[in-house]
């Protein structure tokens, strides 16, 4: 899908279609990718470019948001493919991308490492000469086009927003929360905060969120999923559901399985919202459809109540 100003969405495979997405971003013939989706994903990123018309020796960055796997599990094969560019990442996360052997065993205690792999697959390191660390304020030049990396903890403390001023956006990764275009109705997209499992920090998210909007941007850029518009409407969306889930967990404190209780709780919360936006498919199928985020938004509720 190519949009406005050179910008290109590529829909990385992961899970189901238009759930994941990374993103290509050309100008004056150099190449930007933000975000890249798992090993799988590799072929998908390199085909992009031949639909864009330009080689692999002309990318000259892949940024990434954060380092959750679905967003840069793949950069290591990715960069092993493109010669002349460099990674860049939040100071936080760089380490993990120079070596990935904590991430992956982190990640490999709680799915198992034959998940990991079927999942994701290997995570490969990148050499630490082709990292670069991006506080915040830090300009990417691409071809003479300014992207732009914001610190935006919230949903995790190396996570990073990418403002591209020439086309007024932002590339959010998950700060700006999950829009996916099954959700859609006549009255635009519906939006829900996502929490991540151990770094969760509502008051950090609500100040993100506000640091964006500041900004004014024209659109932005989700990973999940795509290109949304009408960003005031949505950020009070956000922000409201933000202080609806606080209240839930809250709420579910010293119940006997507190995880199961915010799992029926968010479900409500999100099917209720979604019935108001004009959705009409019902809460068995949001539940079918939000499955996943509703079970991470929950591990992330109670990491942060007990935190």
């Amino acid at each position: 899908m190519t949009h406005t100003h050179g910008i290109h969405t590529i829909d990385t495979g992961f899970v189901r279609p238009q759930f994941d997405a990374a993103y290509l971003v050309v100008e004056q013939g150099r190449g930007a990718f933000v975000d890249c989706g798992t090993n799988f994903a590799v072929p998908r990123m390199l085909a992009a470019l031949d639909e864009v018309g330009i080689t692999a020796t002309a990318v000259d960055w892949l940024i990434l948001t954060h380092v959750h796997l679905d967003h840069a599990g793949g950069a290591g094969e990715l960069i092993a493919r493109l010669p002349n560019a460099k990674l860049v990442v939040h100071p936080r996360g760089a380490r993990h991308m120079i070596d990935p052997s904590v991430l992956w065993a982190g990640a490999s205690a709680v799915y198992g490492e034959s998940v990991m792999e079927q999942t994701y697959g290997r995570l490969r390191p990148i050499p630490a000469e082709r990292v670069i660390e991006a506080p915040d304020g830090h300009v990417v030049d691409l071809g003479g086009r300014p992207l732009r990396c914001i610190d935006t903890p919230g949903h995790a403390k190396h996570h990073l927003t990418v403002y591209d001023e020439h086309a007024n956006a932002c590339f959010t990764g998950d700060v700006f929360g999950l829009s996916y275009r099954d959700f859609d109705t006549a009255n635009g997209p519906f939006i829900l905060p996502t929490t991540s499992p151990v770094q969760f920090d509502p008051p950090a998210l609500h100040a993100s969120i506000e640091r964006l909007l500041a900004l004014k941007p024209e659109a932005m850029y989700l990973t999940h999923y795509g290109r949304v518009e009408g960003v005031e409407r949505l950020a009070a969306d956000l922000h409201a559901q933000i202080d609806a889930m606080v209240d839930l967990a809250l709420a579910a404190h010293g119940k006997p399985d507190r995880h199961v209780a915010l799992m029926e709780s968010l479900t409500d919360l999100y099917a209720a919202r979604a019935e108001a936006h004009g959705w009409q498919q019902g809460r068995s199928a949001l539940r079918q459809l939000l499955g996943m985020d509703i079970e991470l938004n929950a591990q992330g509720l109670v990491v942060w109540l007990d935190r």
